[in-house]
């Protein structure tokens, strides 16, 4: 599944290319069915290395998953997934020839009541733990995403201002964004169907709106990284194209 030079120049030109029906039906349907009831599962028990940030609500109802971190160890195709050659194929076009897993994370915009996500970008998490902003994100919509349940919101060309100051936020899911509300930047919707996917680069700027609709709005994150721009120990598990200890690329800056 490589990406043409059409795809790659509107990736590099925008930041972000979605990707169509990355994942067939039969497989998106078995990751539904992982990810469903995990709201009563975590509450019950959290996972060693699975970091849970919930929706908290001022009245009765019990809280829900806003966000789980380290998805793979809870969801066996979100593992299978992350290793689909597909999908590998068109990271090493975008990072090289060695890819890593930096992480994975389930977004569970819940009908009615996933909360806005603050514009951001991704390297204002991650420039405490790397050296360079050369990851690739790849949003997988598990439901089809909508601008009625929150799907994302890109600013086209915004990572080439570079990396931007992040304020910080009272949040225990995204805690830090940049200031303004849905409206403060001229952003473009993607809307996804189960199984479609958007890649895009650390330093976009993206956000999205409030889930107020009766349908959720789940997807699950994958972050790659190439090998040189992580710390030597991380587990092996993380590899997933090339070799761990290949020669320092030379980082293609995609400002």
């Amino acid at each position: 599944m490589a990406l043409t030079d059409a795809e790659l120049a509107r990736y590099h030109a925008d930041g972000y290319l979605v990707m169509s029906q990355l994942v067939i039906p039969e497989r998106m349907q078995r990751l539904s069915a992982e990810v469903d009831g995990l709201h009563e599962q975590m509450q019950q028990h959290e996972p060693d290395g699975v970091g849970v940030a919930w929706e908290q609500f001022p009245d009765q109802r019990p809280p829900r998953i806003r966000q789980l971190m380290n998805s793979e160890r809870v969801c066996p195709m979100v593992d299978a997934i992350s290793r689909d050659d597909a999908l590998l194929s068109v990271l090493a076009q975008v990072i090289g020839p060695d890819v890593l897993l930096f992480h994975s994370k389930l977004m569970m915009k819940a009908a009615h009541d996933g909360s806005f996500t603050p514009w951001h970008q991704d390297w204002g998490y991650w420039r405490q733990h790397c050296e360079a902003p050369s990851q690739v994100n790849c949003m997988l919509a598990i439901d089809a995403a909508t601008e009625a349940n929150g799907c994302i919101r890109f600013v086209p060309g915004s990572h080439k201002q570079g990396p931007l100051d992040h304020s910080s936020f009272d949040s225990s899911s995204f805690n830090i964004g940049l200031p303004g509300d849905l409206d403060a930047y001229d952003a473009v919707p993607v809307a996804l169907q189960p199984g479609d996917a958007v890649i895009f680069g650390p330093l976009v700027i993206h956000g999205s709106a409030p889930n107020t609709s009766p349908s959720h709005r789940r997807a699950n994150t994958f972050a790659f990284d190439r090998v040189s721009n992580r710390n030597p120990d991380l587990p092996p598990d993380r590899l997933r194209l090339g070799q761990y200890g290949a020669p320092a690329a030379v980082y293609a800056s995609i400002v």
